[in-house]
């Protein structure tokens, strides 16, 4: 009787696992199921919240142009003063900008990045002003004269605006045409940078 009392023990000690094991197995499942729920519901509030860019923008076009730059010898007031003389390239950008956001967008600056072998060199973008001088300077420049974007844009939603804008490097050609990379950043008021790098190639003239 007493074997048979052990044995019914052991019976029911043997369900009972059995039992526990069962309900760690549901637990288990449940856990993996929520933990996938929980997943699909960050993924999809992400996607959700996930906005566009306020503005894109396109490079049209890029030309640059090497220069050996000498001064005349006399300063601001006629006066006699050393000659120097240096090199330069300038970058004429043709750009593109698109205000897709529900707000006004202020265009504030533009930067032409250089990649050489010694580092990213920058040079800001001049105003729609010294733009035009250029073309008064130095009349002979084979370069397109389009219209100038000025820096102070402000672009409307919706709105699409396009003109040029000219950088200029202290590099000889030789240095210049070591550069590895090219990208513009545009500064916006109150928005992240907007940078673009061409699709196009660089013309060189």
């Amino acid at each position: 009787m007493g074997l048979l009392q052990q044995d019914g023990r052991k019976l029911d000690d043997a369900a009972k696992g059995e039992s526990f094991t069962k309900g760690t197995s549901h637990v288990v499942v449940a856990a993996v199921v929520a933990t996938i729920l929980v997943s699909v519901a960050i993924a999809a509030y992400v996607i959700l919240e996930q906005k566009p860019p306020a503005m894109t923008g396109e490079i049209l076009s890029v030309v640059a142009h090497p220069m050996h730059v000498e001064t005349s010898g006399f300063d601001a007031s006629g006066a006699a003063a050393p000659k120097e003389s240096f090199d330069e390239v300038y970058v004429f950008t043709q750009v593109r900008l698109h205000n897709q956001s529900q707000g006004p967008l202020f265009l504030q600056n533009m930067m032409t990045n250089a990649t050489l072998p010694d580092g990213i060199h920058s040079s800001y973008a001049a105003p729609a002003s010294e733009y035009d001088r250029v073309f008064i300077a130095y009349p002979g420049i084979p370069v397109a004269h389009n219209k100038a974007l000025p820096l102070d844009t402000t672009i409307e939603p919706g709105e699409t605006v396009e003109g040029s804008v000219v950088s200029a490097f202290k590099l000889t050609k030789d240095q210049w045409d070591a550069h590895k990379d090219l990208s513009f950043t545009f500064g916006f008021r109150f928005q992240p940078n907007l940078v673009l790098a061409p699709k196009i190639a660089v013309t060189e003239q």
